[in-house]
């Protein structure tokens, strides 16, 4: 059972192998603008999580899946050569929901932003309801 620390260590060295080999190796044409955003190891190093965001529509994220499913083998055949593990990791490719998740979270800020300034626009031309002074003031006596 290896620590957290080296598996820590482990993930951010194979996902720079990984970013490595897709961009240099895999010459699969589906394969498109990939960038691997994290990579997650369990403690005893025996599998991997690849997250990683395609630049396109939907099309060019099924195509990329299957690109990477089926550049399994070449990209876990280099981690082997590469780390010098006793166990290679296997691969699980997952598309990080991140950026989606963040754009979410811009439209809705947005639709915040625009609606205070709605309420801004109002605010500014409206009058008071009632008296300009509502207090009452003791009559003056003459």
């Amino acid at each position: 059972m290896a620590d957290q620390t080296r598996a820590r260590r482990m993930s951010v060295r194979v996902r720079e192998i990984v970013a490595a080999v897709l961009e240099h190796q895999v010459k699969d044409p589906r394969l498109g603008m990939v960038t691997v955003t994290e990579v997650r190891l369990t403690p005893d190093l025996r599998e991997a999580t690849v997250f990683y965001t395609v630049l396109g529509d939907d099309t060019a994220h099924t195509e990329t899946a299957a690109a990477l499913e089926s550049a399994k083998g070449v990209v876990r055949s280099a981690i082997g050569r590469a780390t010098g593990l006793k166990h290679t990791p296997s691969l699980t490719f997952i598309p990080d929901s991140v950026p989606e998740e963040a754009r979410h979270i811009e439209e809705v800020l947005e639709r915040a932003r625009s609606a205070d300034e709605r309420v801004h626009a109002i605010a500014e031309h409206a009058n008071p309801a009632g008296d300009p002074d509502p207090y009452r003031h003791p009559a003056d006596e003459e």
